[in-house]
């Protein structure tokens, strides 16, 4: 995980980041890690993980606005001197959290108004998610800011998964859907968390 920004460095926004990492902590060794083993294909068995490291950035700093082409820029630099920050695996997904105020810009849509989070790869190497605040009614869900953070996480996390390069893994086409995207804020508890339900092939349903 990721903290960007100088937000982060206050008391409320640490105790936020720290129930973030204690989130990973548990869901990674989890029953929604658990129900994803169905999409497992030969030589990719997909199975529990764990959280490997957590950085707070506060420089640069951060405009009302940013790209995904500047926070691809900025993964990749911390990736490369900030010692805090471990060296990717084929495994190893980042998740960069922004402060309250930023709007993301990818793929011509804009946080807040066509997405909540979203996950994308740099060259099928380097995997990242990012997570703009919940700042706005479409992205809290009527959640606390924890748990609309944590359900929007937990959508990513199983997406970067299923389909770690967008559009090469698992895929509802022609509705060009992932299996978050299907079961968009249905929620349920797991591991003490707010999660989002995600598509089983399966089941034919949202679990």
């Amino acid at each position: 995980t990721i903290f960007w920004g100088k937000a982060w460095t206050t008391a409320s926004k640490k105790t936020l980041a720290g129930q973030i990492n204690t989130f990973f902590d548990a869901i990674l060794d989890s029953p929604l890690i658990d129900q994803l083993g169905e999409y497992s294909v030969a030589g990719q068995v997909i199975g529990h993980g764990k959280r490997v490291g957590s950085a707070t950035v506060t420089s640069p700093s951060l405009s009302h606005s940013i790209s995904d082409g500047a926070l691809q820029h900025f993964l990749q630099h911390q990736v490369g001197s900030n010692p805090g920050v471990p060296q990717p695996t084929p495994n190893t997904l980042f998740f960069i959290y922004l402060p309250p105020g930023i709007s993301v810009a990818q793929g011509g849509a804009r946080s807040c108004q066509a997405f909540c989070g979203y996950h994308n790869d740099i060259a099928a190497q380097l995997y990242y998610a990012v997570m703009p605040y919940p700042g706005c009614g479409g992205c809290s869900g009527g959640l606390a800011p924890l748990d609309a953070l944590t359900a929007t996480s937990s959508h990513e996390l199983c997406e970067a998964i299923t389909d770690a390069v967008p559009g090469r893994g698992w895929y509802d086409d022609p509705g060009n859907s992932e299996i978050g995207d299907l079961c968009a804020w249905k929620t349920k508890k797991v591991a003490g968390s707010t999660v989002q339900l995600e598509w089983s092939n399966k089941a034919g349903a949202c679990v």
